[in-house]
């Protein structure tokens, strides 16, 4: 099975406030952007120069706050009750 199809198992319960934020203004002094190509599930985009963040189909795993080199990403566990449940299908 591919990781888009297993992805597509999982069942996420999101409410209206991200459990990641993004400082814009740290992000768009990074050259790497590591966090593009560090998200297994590829909530972070390059658009137009700017990394652009979706918390829609994030699985959790703080990898973005780990491997961001400037900071700039605040990462928190979603609120009781929402984000992924992953033995879900």
């Amino acid at each position: 099975m591919k990781v888009e199809e297993k992805l597509a198992l999982n069942k996420y319960d999101w409410d209206s406030e991200a459990h990641i934020i993004v400082n814009k203004e740290v992000c768009a002094e990074c050259d790497l952007k590591p966090c593009i190509y560090g998200c297994p599930a590829e909530c972070f985009v390059l658009r137009e120069e700017h990394v652009s963040f979706a918390h829609e189909g994030c699985l959790e795993c703080g990898s973005c706050r780990i491997i961001c080199p400037k900071g700039a990403i605040q990462w928190a566990y979603p609120r009781g009750g929402f984000g992924i449940c992953f033995l879900y299908g």
